[in-house]
């Protein structure tokens, strides 16, 4: 976050903690608590959980920028893991719009014209899923995403300015996290794998299955991904879930 955009500070003399101060701090101490004791790979996890605790929202899910497909690091729930595979299925929705601009995208309401026209697949398949507003916020700073924050909201309307401060430093905290949880060889868990890699083992299933389809097909890496996710889209499905069939050899794509 931007210093500006930090909600938190001292409020400096002559100011009196308002209403927003209060639940900012609250916002802090529910933040501590919830990671404290964490092992690396349950932080983000427990962000998304701390998200729908402090925040009228019904789910949060976090995702890390990659090439392809983001790779999805915590959710709060299935529901909300699901609703990240959906906008990583796609390629499209507020998540992808919030790593393009690298600025929070605020949707109201999904139903609503302007949402519709953006994002007519997602909007729809995601209203079926009992969605109708999405909060998406990028994680890094200015000049550097690395990911986002989603949250979920079954019914329409947005996030009053503190809400969003609080909002500002789930995600604040999350990027922190992010950058600051230990990677390589140098840091294994306790059954031996990077805690990245133990993260981002169904990631691996989606590049598995690119390439199989590539050496099916002979075509490159982005007509593949565009292959998987058409074929996910056109059958109902998440990309990941026709991925865990390709590589288990349930489904080809040279065979009609």
């Amino acid at each position: 976050m931007r210093p500006r955009d930090d909600p938190g500070g001292d409020p400096g003399p002559g100011r009196s903690r308002g209403p927003g101060d209060r639940g900012h701090e609250r916002a802090v101490d529910a933040i501590a608590a919830r990671v404290r004791g964490a092992e690396p790979g349950e932080v983000p996890g427990r962000l998304c959980a701390v998200a729908v605790e402090l925040l009228p929202v019904d789910g949060a899910s976090v995702s890390l920028r990659s090439d392809g497909m983001p790779v999805q690091l915590g959710a709060s729930s299935t529901h909300a893991a699901y609703l990240a595979q959906l906008q990583a299925t796609l390629g499209d929705g507020p998540c992808r719009r919030a790593l393009q601009t690298r600025a929070p995208v605020l949707v109201r309401d999904l139903a609503a014209g302007p949402c519709a026209h953006r994002w007519p697949v997602f909007a729809q398949q995601a209203l079926d899923a009992g969605v109708r507003a999405v909060y998406a916020l990028p994680l890094g700073s200015d000049s550097v995403c690395v990911g986002t924050l989603d949250l979920y909201r079954g019914t329409p309307g947005g996030l009053t300015d503190d809400q969003l401060r609080v909002a500002r430093l789930v995600a604040g905290v999350m990027t922190v996290a992010l950058m600051a949880l230990p990677h390589g060889e140098e840091h294994e868990l306790q059954d031996g794998e990077p805690w990245l890699s133990g993260l981002a083992a169904d990631q691996d299933k989606v590049y598995q299955a690119v390439g199989m389809i590539m050496a099916q097909l002979g075509v490159g890496a982005d007509e593949a991904l565009a292959r998987l996710r058409g074929d996910a889209f056109a059958h109902g499905r998440t990309a990941l879930d026709v991925a865990r069939d390709v590589v288990a050899h349930r489904r080809r794509f040279d065979v009609p």
